[in-house]
């Protein structure tokens, strides 16, 4: 079972309607599928909470996509000749939560986090039916899994990417599990405590439930107001035909 009792315990005795939110997780493993991704391990979990809740969730694995390098929405148009982002792009920008998931490797987020981050930044110019920035009115949150130190600065910098592309951030919005100091156990390996560890099981509960809690309260809200943040009624910023720095 993926979930312990007090995780079960809080599902049950819910009493808030999650059901009309869709939810995104983009795990950043370097692992294509089927490979066992321990990163998954801890995604099950946050994954089976929304999902107890009536939530629709799609778990992506970026690396089993041909996606291009670049700051643009589509890169086919700037020399690439396959690019699936757009596509990836289309289910990321219907789910009321995004949440991005990456291994540790040499104390950073992995590689394919970084270019996922780049291909939203691509996104982030494109406006909403009220002229506010494409990713206005979702959340974010991040999951972090490695036998190395790393977790809390790559939460930072995925945070961080992801307020300032537009989306909110709710409180504790991230949670990881990563061993002993040195070569040791990742998180799915047997004898790690990976799957028992009270303080991961926590924070993971804790970031799923207050994504949810804060996609509810935008959405009833009818999103963020648009007032004062509307980039179509400011005339200052990028030129309309340089809508990203140079990518070079």
């Amino acid at each position: 079972m993926t979930l312990n009792k007090k995780q079960i315990e809080d599902c049950e005795s819910s009493r808030w309607d999650f059901s009309d939110l869709k939810a995104v997780f983009l795990n950043c493993t370097l692992k294509p599928t089927p490979e066992l991704s321990h990163t998954d391990g801890l995604v099950a979990i946050s994954r089976e909470i929304m999902q107890r809740n009536g939530i629709s969730v799609q778990v992506l694995r970026p690396v089993d996509h041909d996606i291009a390098f670049g700051v643009y929405p589509d890169m086919t148009k700037h020399g690439w000749e396959n690019d699936d982002w757009p596509q990836i792009f289309k289910q990321v920008i219907e789910a009321n939560i995004l949440v991005l998931t990456t291994p540790i490797w040499l104390g950073e987020k992995s590689s394919i986090c970084t270019q996922v981050i780049e291909r939203l930044y691509a996104n982030s110019s494109d406006l909403n039916d009220q002229g506010q920035y494409a990713y206005y009115g979702r959340v974010g949150g991040c999951l972090i899994t490695g036998n190395e130190d790393g977790a809390k600065h790559c939460a930072m910098n995925i945070l961080y990417s992801l307020q300032h592309l537009g989306y909110v951030i709710p409180p504790q919005a991230d949670a990881a599990w990563v061993g002993e100091a040195g070569p040791g156990p990742s998180y799915l390996d047997p004898g790690s405590g990976g799957p028992q560890n009270d303080f991961t099981n926590r924070n993971t509960s804790f970031m799923t439930w207050n994504l949810m809690h804060l996609a509810r309260m935008i959405k009833d809200a009818g999103e963020i107001p648009a007032h004062g943040n509307q980039r179509s009624k400011w005339d200052a910023g990028c030129k309309p035909d340089f809508p990203n720095p140079d990518y070079r």
